[in-house]
């Protein structure tokens, strides 16, 4: 069993998973911080920023990680494991000659999709007249300015995929639920559990009749909207990966939704807009429910909030359908009937406004101040770009960062000199190395593989011990472009016996609660399923001269001989050849068992835990007498 690490990011990982002849990729996540290298794209041309040194985006990149490791057209089936990390598929699926199965449950699938489609509306509507490649060659990367001179295997970046490409990858998707066993060729069986973490979010297990490998990714211990993580059927694994932990170990999530609050309020009471980049689903849904408690008891009631991306009324309409994949709370609303999320609410008394895009609607609706939510989080593309140039020259305005997975100075560096107020609130209700520590503990798996930056406090924190895995043994690590070969090995396969066979056996018991059978059989393995079938009967003659045995018939016929088990007392054996009339007899201790001298007949018997040897001079008759005796030790079946 191999583990192939394909990505450095882990929170966005992609692993390919080598276990009974089947090739699993787990999750393939699309790392996009590279972004922050190059400047932004504005929705209108930007003087300021066209005048910026640097190097620009030119030819709309998006960053897939190494490839090179493993052949992917090898892969049989992706497992995904939510909508964040499945950003990659259509590289994976267009361009690798991938020609296999993914799985993924329902909302990660309708919400993976909103969010590449959001990607390449982005990136679409922002053409380039030129296109910027000849800076890959490695003579010239070398004379770039940093860090694009230290960027690696940049001959692999792609340009973003289209929508073309996103829906051909989606239709090789087959949906799951939870607990839903899927059979993998009949080598093994995959099933999907709650993660905790968001909508359709799930953990792996995979196992064969004898072995069991979990796979955890992007899991949450929080009460938060999706259904709480299933930690019981983690249990008894033989290995579990373990990655997608949270990007801000010392950040506590409800904390920074206060702080988040407060400095939201604080701002439009001084009149004053706030700008928050985010994703178009996930942790936004929090945050409105969070507003829609505070807005009232906070003077906000006559503030508008504006969500403005071209999936934004996607975005709010499936979290409001897909009932069964939420937590008990909000299932229960629906069946009252309510909406299980407030912002239905916060759309039906104006308070809270959905926009595709600056353009149309808005333009008439917009009144400040006001708080928009929109897109990217990295702001170097989307709508969150014109209001970054619109806002940032005032210090009554404020921009709030809650997304964890992009550095908010690497993202603000094009805008300075920025007179905006800039608050770090991010918010990762993934698991913490204190979540992780008792969730090992209850699991108890034998062993434990993870990214190399969970081995290890984080580099600006060298003295936090705590902020590492910490568990017996201890964890196995891996690195990008590294392959890991798993700590056990496969000892047993399954077997099944035709009734028929099963009849015909006459088991013996051997010991108290043991018993064997010997069977002749032929083995039928087909589809990854092993079958003892009777063997063929012998061809019955069709005329001439009538043979004497059945296994003439047969070529290389061997008649079966007993199976032997059980030990030889000495003692009572020495007794036995005195009683039968052998004399002078001698015994000897070696390590493995004992030797019996007949000094007399000039005869040595070897007696070891699994032989017996009976050494005699050319005479048979004498060891076949022998033989009896040994014999009458051991019983036979």
């Amino acid at each position: 069993m191999k583990l192939y690490c394909l990505s450095g990011h882990p929170t966005l990982p992609c692993n390919v998973l080598k276990f009974k002849s089947t090739t699993i990729m787990l999750d393939c996540g699309l790392d996009m911080t590279s972004t922050l290298n190059f400047l932004p794209l504005p929705l209108v041309q930007s003087p300021r920023l066209s005048n910026l040194p640097g190097w620009s985006l030119k030819d709309g990149n998006a960053f897939l990680d190494k490839t090179e490791l493993i052949d992917l057209s090898t892969v049989d089936v992706i497992l995904i494991s939510n909508y964040h990390c499945m950003m990659a598929l259509p590289y994976i699926t267009e361009h690798t000659g991938f020609s296999g199965t993914v799985y993924a449950t329902e909302p990660t699938v309708q919400i993976g999709r909103l969010l590449m489609e959001e990607l390449v509306n982005f990136i679409e509507r922002v053409p380039k007249a030129q296109s910027a490649s000849l800076w890959k060659n490695k003579d010239i990367q070398r004379l770039l300015p940093s860090p694009l001179k230290d960027a690696v295997e940049v001959s692999t970046w792609r340009r973003c995929y289209t929508m073309q490409e996103v829906n051909s990858a989606l239709s090789k998707i087959q949906l799951v639920g939870y607990s839903q066993k899927i059979e993998l060729f009949g080598a093994v069986q995959v099933t999907p559990l709650s993660s905790g973490y968001a909508l359709g979010s799930s953990n792996w297990i995979i196992q064969s009749h004898y072995e069991k490998v979990s796979y955890v990714s992007g899991s949450s211990l929080l009460t938060t909207h999706p259904q709480p993580m299933d930690q019981a059927s983690l249990k008894n694994s033989d290995v579990l990966i373990l990655t997608g932990l949270t990007q801000i170990p010392t950040a506590n999530p409800d904390g920074m939704v206060g702080e988040f609050c407060s400095n939201l309020a604080l701002t439009v009471r001084n009149g004053g807009n706030v700008l928050v980049p985010c994703y178009p689903s996930g942790v936004i849904y929090d945050l409105l429910e969070c507003l829609y408690q505070y807005i009232d008891s906070a003077g906000l009631s006559n503030i508008p909030f504006y969500f403005i991306s071209p999936v934004a009324n996607s975005s709010l309409e499936f979290s409001q359908i897909f009932a069964e994949w939420l937590c008990h709370n909000k299932q229960t609303k629906v069946y009252l009937p309510e909406p299980p999320f407030p912002h239905a609410e916060l759309i039906q008394t104006n308070k809270l406004k959905h926009y595709p895009s600056l353009h149309g609607d808005f333009s008439s609706d917009f009144r400040q101040p006001c708080v928009v939510f929109t897109g990217h989080p990295s702001l170097r593309f989307g709508d969150v770009v014109h209001f970054m140039e619109l806002w940032g020259k005032s210090s009554l305005n404020t921009v709030i960062f809650t997304e964890p997975d992009f550095s908010y100075l690497e993202a603000l560096a094009p805008y300075q000199p920025l007179a905006m107020k800039c608050i770090y609130c991010p918010i990762d209700t993934r698991l913490n190395f204190i979540q992780v520590s008792k969730l090992l503990k209850e699991v108890q798996p034998l062993h434990v593989v993870c990214p190399e930056q969970y081995t290890q406090p984080p580099p600006a924190q060298s003295h936090r011990m705590d902020l590492m895995i910490d568990c017996q043994p201890p964890a196995m690590s891996y690195r990008r472009a590294e392959v890991l070969a798993l700590p056990f090995k496969r000892r047993y396969e399954k077997i099944e016996i035709m009734p028929e066979l099963a009849d015909a056996l006459v088991p013996m018991e051997i010991k108290p609660g043991i018993s064997l059978a010997t069977v002749s059989a032929v083995l039928h393995t087909k589809d990854n399923k092993h079958v003892l079938q009777p063997p063929p009967r012998p061809a019955q003659p069709t005329g001439g001269k009538k043979r004497k045995r059945a296994s003439e018939d047969i070529p290389d016929c061997k008649v079966l001989k007993p199976l032997l088990s059980g030990s030889i007392p000495v003692e009572q054996f020495v007794q036995t050849l005195e009683k039968h009339g052998f004399s002078d007899i001698k015994v000897e201790d070696t390590a493995k068992g004992h030797i019996v001298l007949l000094q007399e007949a000039e005869t040595l018997i070897q007696i070891e835990e699994d032989s017996t040897h009976i050494i005699c001079d050319n005479d048979e008759m004498l060891r076949v007498r022998l033989r009896d005796l040994v014999l009458k030790f051991l019983q036979k079946f």
